[in-house]
């Protein structure tokens, strides 16, 4: 198995693939990666504040291809994944080719819940707080 790789781009996304060693080209102006993933930061409304949680979805989730190129000019950097996030990988990665596009972006599939008002209320607290830090 190819090591598991994390690409920075430009555009401040994180990909975890691999880049298989027979695809390299040094003279290409292009990288190849098989199965690229995205890591997504979820924040969550914990009793004791915001937690991040990390989730890995499709990079290219309206295309069936697994190899994607990616020009050179757009990435930062390149870094082997530690432990947990190559294990994570392995995991969402081998459903990758049986993903199902229609259904992951059918918007009738997913289950909506009204936030009740004392929820909401809580939430607008942390943004506002989270909105007047950042503007120090």
């Amino acid at each position: 198995m190819e090591a598991i790789k994390i690409i920075k781009l430009v555009n401040g996304d994180d990909i975890v693939c691999t880049i298989p060693t027979h695809l390299l080209d040094d003279k290409s102006p292009l990288v190849k990666v098989d199965k690229p993933l995205q890591v997504r930061y979820i924040p969550a409304v914990e009793s004791h504040g915001l937690k991040d949680y990390v989730a890995l979805i499709k990079w290219t989730s309206y295309s069936d291809d697994t190899i994607i190129s990616i020009p050179k000019d757009k990435i930062m950097t390149i870094t082997s994944a530690g432990e947990a996030m190559t294990n994570s990988y392995v995991n969402v990665s081998a459903g990758y080719d049986r993903a199902n596009i229609e259904t992951e972006h059918n918007q009738e599939s997913y289950e909506r819940e009204q936030v009740s008002d004392e929820m909401n209320e809580k939430l607008n607290e942390i943004f506002d707080e989270l909105d007047g830090s950042t503007k120090h």
